[in-house]
């Protein structure tokens, strides 16, 4: 099968030659670039010293190159905006180092400025006049979300505010999508699509990282307690911001066809480790009535899979995401309460594709051995791969710090599965 009719396959619940493998298509199934920088180490492909792109700054997920997607087997590849979540492009490359010294290449609007506790500083659009919007501590690997709330006024709050970064598509993002089309139509592989705009509350985008003065309700805390105190308001938010995700799709649709595979149609978490954090009814409320429309349209006007990213205990959920016509699920927090692997596989597996769940990132990948790993991998590929309706991911990115010995045992698994080494 070439990596396209596997991962069709797959996602119509039968059993291709091997399990697909998924490295990279999107900024929640991707990999730290000092990870990526060490597997590269690892496989040979690199010269030691030779930089690593960092392609989603946020995050600092390093680019998994064409070299890298033959040596492991990677079946999807990502078509994505032009933008990074900080709002600049991935363009005009310049090296860079993490604290613990990997180099890397960043793109020219990566622009920092180190605070004297030596934390750095990251802008809007790369605008260092602007005020920091992202903070890597002292030591760390990822920025975190400056908050840039204005006080509250109840009497002023206005949804605009709160819509400021939904537009209308521009010309010239549609001539990127086209470009990137065109080029990924050169490949075998199927594409996992994210065009952005659907993911309604996403907390990870709430507080505007790449907007140089976001307005309304922009700190974590006060958006979620609006989802209960100021319901209509974030109704309203939510109907809009429909509007204009879905007249934005249709004119990229018209572009990419059924190129695309899978698109990703909304990253907002539900879930806690123990638990999902919040109500059945909230969810059928304020955010299945969206996921709805969003899921309609793209069934009654493409060939693409709908996918949805929780993290988390998000069990309860299930039957509701698929009644939202969500064909796919992921990250498969398989560690989480209530989401044991052989449950999810035999109560949702018929109906669900699980993209993910393939290792766990927070306790074996990182801290158990490489035989650990191994057995949890062919686990997985055994429980979720039967029948069909699995895409192997790990659950979500793979983090930085992951033993070397490990990365290899986790690829080399899948290889010896699909009968190379």
């Amino acid at each position: 099968m070439t990596s396209r009719e596997r991962v069709n396959t797959a996602l119509n619940h039968a059993e291709p030659d091997r399990t697909p493998l998924d490295l990279g298509a999107s900024a929640v199934t991707g990999m730290h670039v000092s990870s990526v920088y060490l597997l590269r180490q690892a496989l040979g492909l690199d010269a030691p010293g030779t930089p690593v792109k960092v392609v989603e700054p946020y995050q600092m997920l390093g680019e998994i190159a064409p070299d890298l997607i033959d040596a492991l087997g990677v079946d999807v590849v990502g078509l994505g905006g032009s933008r990074t979540l900080f709002g600049f492009r991935n363009e005009g490359w310049k090296e860079w180092r993490l604290f613990d010294n990997t180099p890397v290449l960043v793109p020219e609007a990566f622009n920092t400025m180190p605070e004297a506790n030596g934390d750095i500083l990251m802008y809007p659009g790369g605008d260092a006049t602007a005020a920091p919007s992202g903070r890597m501590p002292k030591d760390g690997f990822y920025f975190d979300t400056i908050i840039r709330q204005d006080p509250i006024d109840e009497a002023a709050l206005d949804v605009e505010d709160n819509l400021q970064e939904f537009t209308p598509i521009s010309d010239s993002e549609l001539d990127w999508y086209r470009a990137e089309a065109q080029r990924l139509a050169g490949t075998d592989k199927a594409v996992l699509a994210s065009f952005g705009g659907a993911a309604f509350g996403d907390i990870a985008l709430v507080p505007g990282q790449w907007l140089r003065r976001p307005r309304g309700i922009r700190d974590i805390a006060e958006w979620y307690t609006s989802t209960l105190c100021r319901r209509d308001y974030v109704y309203e938010v939510f109907s809009r911001q429909c509007d204009m995700a879905l007249a934005n799709w249709e004119k990229i649709h018209a572009i990419v066809g059924d190129l695309v595979t899978a698109v990703f149609v909304t990253g907002t978490d539900f879930g806690a480790q123990h638990g999902p954090f919040i109500g059945l009814d909230v969810y059928r409320d304020l955010y299945k009535p969206f996921h709805r429309r969003v899921n309609d349209w793209i069934h009654r006007n493409t060939g693409w899979k709908s996918f949805i990213h929780s993290c988390g205990s998000v069990r309860v959920f299930l039957e509701d995401f698929i009644d939202a016509g969500f064909d796919i699920l992921n990250p498969v927090q398989c560690s989480a309460r209530d989401m044991e692997a052989r449950e999810l596989k035999e109560g949702y597996g018929d109906r669900l594709v699980f993209w993910g769940g393939g290792v766990d990132t927070q306790h074996t990948l990182p801290f158990g051995t490489p035989e650990e790993v191994a057995a949890q991998v062919r686990e997985r590929v055994r429980i979720f791969g039967r029948g069909g309706g699995f895409i192997f991911n790990t659950i979500h990115n793979v983090q930085a710090r992951v033993p070397r010995e490990n990365l290899l045992a986790l690829y080399r698994t899948l290889l010896e599965l699909a009968g190379n080494t």
